[in-house]
C-alpha cells in the first residue's frame, strides 16, 4: 500500500472534522424545525440540542473509512453544530458563551463533542471559552472527546506547545492522526522530538508502536527539507 493511502492525514488537503463537514444538512427534516425554533427563543436549544441523537442517528457521517467517527464525527455532530452556528447568529457574545457553556458542562459525552466540533463555528468572541472546553476535552480518556477536542479550532488556536500536547495525546489515546486538523501545517522539529521520546519509552516497554506514531516519526526526513518557520518557535 503506497505510504500516502496508508497515512492519509500527510496529505495536506485532508483535515480532519472540517467545517464543511460538520455543516452537512441530516436527511430529515428536524433540523430546519429545530433552527427556526431557536431562532424566534434561544432558550430552546437547552431542549433541542439533547434531541439530537434521537432526531437524526448517531452513525458516523463517513462510516466506511471513520467507522468510529473520530475524523468527521457522526450525524448528531453535525446536527448540534447547526444549532450552535444558528444560536451564534441570534445571541450577543456575552450570552452566547453563557449558553454554549452550560450546554458542554451539563451535557452527556455526545452533547460535549457536539460543541467541540462547533467552536470554529463561533465568533472570535468565543475564543477563550473555547480554549478552556478544548482543554477539557483533552483531559478525559474518551477517543471521540479527544478527537473533536483537536479539530480546526484547535489547530487555529491552540499554541504550540498545548498543540503538541494534543497531538502525543492522540498517541496515546489510540486516537487516528486523521483527526488533528492542519497536522502537516504545525507539524515541527519539537513534536518529532517527542514522538521519538514516546517511541523510545515504548520500545524499552516493548510495547507495540503505533502505524500512526511509526509514520509520524517518517516525518523527521521530511522536516529536514523543509526550512524552519516562525511557527516552530511558539512554544
Amino acid at each position: 500500500m503506497p505510504y500516502q493511502e496508508e497515512h492519509p492525514w500527510l496529505v495536506t488537503g485532508v483535515h480532519g472534522g472540517s467545517s464543511v463537514a460538520i455543516l452537512q444538512a441530516p436527511e430529515n427534516g428536524w433540523p430546519a424545525g429545530a433552527e427556526r425554533r431557536i431562532r424566534e427563543r434561544p432558550a430552546a436549544i437547552h431542549k433541542e440540542f439533547p434531541l439530537a441523537g434521537q432526531a437524526v442517528g448517531r452513525v458516523p457521517v463517513q462510516p466506511e473509512t471513520d467507522p468510529q467517527g473520530l475524523v468527521f464525527g457522526t450525524v448528531d455532530d453535525q446536527a448540534r453544530a447547526r444549532l450552535l452556528a444558528v444560536l451564534a447568529e441570534v445571541l450577543p457574545a456575552g450570552a452566547l458563551e453563557t449558553e454554549v457553556e452550560r450546554l458542554y458542562r451539563h451535557g452527556d459525552d455526545a452533547e460535549r463533542r457536539g460543541v467541540l466540533r462547533a467552536l470554529s463555528l463561533l465568533p472570535d468572541s468565543s475564543v477563550r471559552l473555547g480554549l478552556e472546553l478544548v482543554a477539557d476535552g483533552l483531559r478525559t480518556n474518551d477517543p471521540r472527546l479527544i478527537a473533536a477536542a483537536m479539530g480546526p479550532f484547535a489547530a487555529e488556536h491552540l499554541d504550540q506547545a498545548q498543540w503538541r500536547q494534543g497531538v502525543v495525546k492522540c498517541l496515546f489515546a489510540g486516537v487516528t492522526l486523521s483527526a488533528v486538523a492542519d497536522l502537516v501545517a504545525r507539524t515541527d522539529s519539537e513534536l518529532l522530538r517527542m514522538a521519538r521520546d514516546l517511541a523510545e519509552e515504548r520500545r524499552a516497554a516493548g510495547r507495540e508502536i503505533s502505524p500512526d506514531l511509526r509514520a509520524l516519526l517518517g516525518m523527521t526526513v521530511l522536516m529536514a527539507l523543509v526550512p524552519p518557520r516562525a511557527e516552530d518557535d511558539r512554544r
